[in-house]
């Protein structure tokens, strides 16, 4: 299989936040590849819903074998293994103990792929509106 590359957003606003970052990227690490490349972490407000709880956000570059939705399944085990009971539904947003979201994927060649399945849609089509996510992204990208 040949490997591709990933970016991911992290974001945690429950509990020990850098922790749970720190873990999401070691069980990335363990079950769907190898995490080559982690931003610096950010104090974000919530995006979408009201809460007392500042996220600390990153985004993470992923070499992995699995294809798209592949590694969407792995993602949300390890949200599901790291204590998140549900993910958003509707469009509402809540606290959370971890949140992984594949942003980009890109082919051999280092250029973005385009993939749209009713479960994903990548780029994500949302992250240009969310600076949590483009910040670290462009810090990675630009390094």
């Amino acid at each position: 299989m040949a490997m591709k590359s990933y970016y991911i957003g992290l974001g945690s606003n429950l509990g020990e936040t850098k922790e749970h970052l720190l873990k999401a990227v070691a069980l990335m690490n363990e079950r769907v590849g190898c995490v080559s490349a982690l931003s610096s972490f950010y104090e974000t407000e919530p995006w979408g819903f009201t809460s007392t709880h500042q996220f600390t956000n990153a985004v993470c570059l992923l070499q992995s074998e699995l294809e798209p939705l592949d590694l969407l399944n792995a993602l949300q085990r390890i949200e599901r293994d790291m204590g998140r009971t549900r993910k958003s539904v509707e469009g509402r947003y809540e606290d959370r103990i971890i949140d992984l979201d594949i942003l980009i994927a890109l082919d051999d060649m280092g250029h973005e792929s385009v993939f749209s399945d009713a479960r994903l849609t990548l780029p994500h089509p949302l992250m240009q509106q969310r600076d949590f996510v483009m910040i670290p992204l462009n810090e990675l990208r630009n390094r």
